[in-house]
């Protein structure tokens, strides 16, 4: 058995895959997550992110640690272990419950550095990336990804509020490499282009220059010549949950925005057509986004989704690097020793083992609160029925003690 296991930890740590050099991002502004109704919104999201697969997901109106990790297991982890996420740092601002924080895709990156820049309102998170590449050691790809949310809404107070929030960044700019790959994100609360917080964005005097990817000013709120655009409200009324805007969806309140070298360097650049406010599809004025009015390219199903996840829309971009991406390939290479038979169990879930590992392997049993509920073993059998009828209908995960394993998911149900 132990020499089994070193030759699969061998196998694991030795052999990569390459992917293709597109790097897929989203913003999204999750609503009070998860105490905002309906409940089990993580199921939701799971929904709406198995449509996209960010590799970087940025979120804000983020609540604990808690709901951190049920992003992570249930809605970004439900087919194993492909993504991380940074650590959770509790408000070091005016505003406790609204947290802003990065998930993405293990072994395309590595998580350098995290810091917390505090402000009057809410913190602005900065993560600083490095990109696995094959010359990662001799010419690294790092990213500096910044998430926040803005002062909410209108008037000259609240727009000064947002000024200074933008100032913070700015000026955190001034201590970065000129040259640095920046992703500045969030729910930034804009009504028009010529509001002072969204001029000093994107002022071309700043250390590193910020642009708009979609380069599309004007005035957004309430103009239908921007409804492609628009990203809040997806509901009518905010009735229905309680929680959240209502009024229809006729405010560009979300951007992803980039550092000005990110629209022509090959290392990192902005993919062109690829800016969109995700699930709209451009027909929607003044209207919920799952109106049957609305229909589109993006999906009646989706979007039944993310007006049941959120009061805003989902912002997502691509950028592509010229250099040969490396992943890992500890999460594949397990799935040819370890498969489960059926991942939604009534009675009995069923595992199956590669021959190779026929002596004694360990399981374990978590809920989705991470507590423990069964162990067993192998027993040296390459076949495993175990009873799990008793168990409350839900989500549970399977472990076991090979090295670099990953976490199977199964739904008990019935």
């Amino acid at each position: 058995m132990l020499k089994n296991i070193v030759t699969l930890a061998f196998l694991i740590v030795s052999l990569c895959v390459s992917a293709q050099g597109t790097i897929k991002t989203m913003f999204y502004n999750l609503l009070e997550f998860p105490s905002a109704q309906p409940n089990n919104r993580e199921q939701i999201l799971m929904e709406i992110l198995d449509e996209y697969e960010p590799d970087l997901f940025m979120i804000c109106e983020l609540e604990s640690e808690y709901g951190a990790d049920l992003i992570l297991n249930t809605s970004l982890n439900d087919e194993g272990i492909n993504y991380v996420r940074a650590p959770f740092e509790p408000s070091q601002s005016g505003d406790p419950d609204h947290q802003q924080i990065l998930f993405y895709r293990k072994g395309m990156f590595s998580l350098e550095a995290a810091e917390v820049i505090p402000t009057q309102v809410r913190d602005i998170n900065h993560y600083t990336l490095k990109l696995s590449t094959a010359d990662q050691q001799s010419d690294p790809v790092v990213i500096e990804v910044f998430v926040t949310h803005l002062k909410s809404s209108q008037g000259s107070g609240n727009q000064t509020l947002r000024l200074d929030m933008v100032n913070q960044f700015t000026n955190r700019l001034e201590t970065l490499d000129p040259n640095s790959f920046v992703i500045f994100s969030g729910d930034f609360n804009f009504y028009t282009a010529s509001e002072p917080g969204y001029q000093e964005l994107l002022d071309p005097t700043n250390a590193i220059v910020m642009v708009d990817p979609i380069d599309r000013p004007g005035s957004w709120n309430n103009n239908i010549n921007f409804q492609d655009i628009h990203s809040q409200s997806t509901r009518i009324s905010s009735g229905p949950f309680g929680a959240g805007a209502g009024g229809g969806l006729d405010d560009r309140f979300d951007f992803i925005t980039i550092s000005e070298n990110m629209r022509s360097d090959p290392k990192l650049k902005y993919i062109d057509d690829t800016y969109k406010s995700f699930g709209n599809n451009g027909n929607c004025y003044d209207n919920s986004i799952n109106s049957t009015d609305c229909t589109g390219d993006f999906s009646q199903e989706l979007r039944e989704n993310l007006y049941n996840m959120s009061d805003h829309l989902p912002i997502v971009m691509n950028l592509e690097t010229n250099k040969e991406i490396v992943l890992n390939t500890n999460d594949y290479l397990i799935e040819n020793f370890i498969a489960l038979e059926n991942t939604l169990v009534s009675e009995n879930l069923n595992i199956r083992l590669n021959s190779n590992f026929s002596e004694n392997i360990s399981f374990e049993i978590y809920n989705i609160l991470g507590q423990k509920l069964l162990e067993f073993t192998s027993e040296n059998s390459t076949y495993l029925s175990v009873d799990v009828s008793k168990f409350s209908n839900g989500i549970y995960y399977l472990k076991c003690n090979l090295p670099a394993s990953r976490t199977f998911k199964f739904l008990k149900s019935f």
